[in-house]
C-alpha cells in the first residue's frame, strides 16, 4: 500500500518510524566510550540505525537505561532497509549477585548461629 504513496511521504513516514523507536526504546550498546540506541533486540542479535553506527564487531555491553543487562560479543553486522542487524554469537546476561558454585537448599538455613 506504500508503493502508492510519493516518495517524500513514504520517508518522512520511515522517518517518523524511527523517531519514534528511539524514544520508546531505552536499549543501548556501548563499545568503549561510544553509545548507541538500540531499536530492537531479540536473541540471536540486535538492530541499530546504521545512520548512527559504524559496523560493530567485538565485545560490547547492552543496556536499558542505567542497568547493564548483558554482554554480547558481535560477529557479524549487515545494513538492511538504513538498519545494522548485529548477530550474536555469544550473549551472556549480567546477575546482581556473584556466581555460587554449590547447590543452596530452598528450606535451608538462612544463616548459622555460633555454640554458645
Amino acid at each position: 500500500m506504500l508503493e502508492f504513496l510519493p516518495k517524500e511521504v513514504r520517508d518522512g513516514l520511515d522517518l517518523a518510524r524511527k523517531r519514534d523507536r528511539k524514544r520508546q526504546s531505552r536499549l543501548r550498546v556501548q563499545v568503549g566510550e561510544a553509545v548507541f540506541p538500540v531499536l530492537r533486540l531479540w536473541d540471536e542479535g540486535l538492530e541499530l540505525d546504521a545512520g548512527l553506527t559504524p559496523h560493530l564487531r567485538g565485545l560490547v555491553d547492552v543496556y536499558d537505561g542505567s542497568r547493564h543487562i548483558a554482554q554480547c560479543l558481535i560477529v557479524a553486522s549487515s545494513v538492511e532497509n538504513g538498519r545494522l542487524v548485529c548477530g550474536f554469537k555469544r550473549s551472556t546476561s549480567v546477575t546482581q549477585g556473584p556466581a555460587l558454585d554449590y547447590w543452596r537448599d530452598e528450606n535451608g538455613p538462612v544463616a548459622l548461629l555460633p555454640k554458645a
